[in-house]
């Protein structure tokens, strides 16, 4: 065989594999994907870049299309805590939790690490409200659920971000278990610097 007409035959070839590659993961990403994860995907981008009110929006326009889409009613509830509107991020919240306790059984396994954040946020938002004795029951859950899903950022996450000192669920559960034994004069249940390092979870 002609060694040119071999060579055109393979770079024909290894053009179609790419091409055929690349159609597979635009079909996949576009037109297989189940109703609402486009703008919910969209809205945790938009919920990244600190952009509150237009991941809001995205969020609301998953639900529209997808009632229930877990993804989107966390980040509803996320864009509520950034933004500290507590109520409506417990609102959100608890109706997540409801929901996913309803439905687990029939759920997928990511349902399990989405029901452990959506307690861990919970605990986090009573944290800051006060509400220790029922924080730390929402982190109890949470660790109780999944404790792989909240135990804290990996390695690759602290290297990129500096993280060491970011407070965990169990952390933060083990420091309120201790506190809340101690007479009422004796505790510390409020390090406002520490707190603030408490990271939001996502399933």
């Amino acid at each position: 065989m002609n060694p040119q007409v071999l060579r055109r035959f393979i770079f024909l070839m290894i053009i179609l594999i790419v091409f055929g590659g690349l159609s597979v993961l635009v079909f996949g990403q576009f037109f297989q994907q189940e109703p609402g994860d486009y703008n919910t995907r969209r809205g945790d981008q938009l919920l990244s870049a600190g952009d509150y009110d237009e991941a809001l929006r995205q969020f609301d326009l998953a639900l529209e299309e997808m009632p229930d889409h877990r993804g989107a009613l966390m980040g509803r509830a996320l864009v509520f805590i950034q933004t500290e509107r507590y109520e409506d991020a417990l609102g959100e919240l608890d109706y997540l939790i409801n929901f996913l306790n309803r439905n687990l059984e029939a759920d997928d396994a990511t349902g399990r690490g989405a029901l452990a954040a959506a307690y861990a946020n919970r605990g986090t938002i009573r944290d800051r409200m006060g509400q220790y004795q029922e924080a730390l029951d929402d982190y109890v859950k949470a660790l109780s659920t999944d404790a792989k899903v909240v135990e804290g950022p990996g390695v690759i996450h602290k290297i990129l971000y500096d993280s060491d000192r970011v407070s965990t669920v169990r952390d933060r559960a083990i420091y309120l278990h201790e506190q809340l034994q101690l007479p009422e004069e004796e505790r510390v249940l409020r390090i406002p610097e520490l707190d603030a390092r408490q990271r939001m979870h996502k399933p």
